[in-house]
């Protein structure tokens, strides 16, 4: 199949941390990658835990960027949000909702189950037009820095081994149970049809 073939999206709640750091990765190693939250909203740490920062999907990352830095500049520089909105407004313009894609992807990485179980609801939800399978795959990663670093690392390893397989949706399973013995931990797999 190939690198540059392999249609992906990675997807996490927010459209912010650990799918914009797998983009960022993928992208620079030649993938064809789009990333996207599923949330209804976006959602960021505020400078109290019950009290978040939430945007619009419609928000680009440099008004997010710009609230945040105009709100507490030394906080969000401290916490890294201000670094990781700079990375992310260099990718793209804005967060991407994945129910609101018009686009197909081979592959759907999701980077935590409730992710994945609403990925899986949209594909339940819609009416498939041309069978085209899609796989999507859930690899849990913790919504911090160094571990989003790690999922992208991961993702990239297990995007590369799908790339070159003979024959992807046979040797798929044994792919699986090989990494998650590798990484030591739970993937998720399910098919659905565009």
């Amino acid at each position: 199949m190939g690198i540059q073939s392999l249609n992906i999206a990675v997807v996490c709640s927010s459209n912010m941390n650990r799918s914009m750091e797998a983009h960022a990765f993928l992208s620079k190693k030649g993938f064809n990658v789009k990333s996207f939250g599923t949330g209804d909203k976006v959602k960021l740490p505020g400078t109290a835990v019950d009290r978040p920062n939430v945007y619009e999907f419609t928000s680009t990352y440099e008004e997010i960027y710009q609230d945040l830095q105009n709100k507490d500049r030394n906080f969000y520089t401290q916490n890294g949000l201000l670094h990781m909105l700079d990375r992310n407004r260099r990718i793209k313009l804005r967060p991407e909702r994945f129910q609101l894609s018009k686009d197909k992807f081979d592959v759907v990485v999701t980077c935590e189950e409730r992710v994945f179980d609403q990925v899986l609801e949209y594909f339940e939800g819609r009416f498939s037009e041309d069978n085209a399978m899609v796989h999507i795959i859930n690899i849990d990663i913790q919504d911090n820095h160094e571990e989003a670093t790690l999922g992208a690392f991961i993702i990239c390893e297990l995007m590369t081994v799908m790339a070159n397989a003979d024959d992807l949706d046979n040797d798929l399973d044994t792919l699986l149970a090989t990494y998650e013995h590798k990484w030591n931990r739970t993937l998720l797999h399910s098919v659905a049809f565009y």
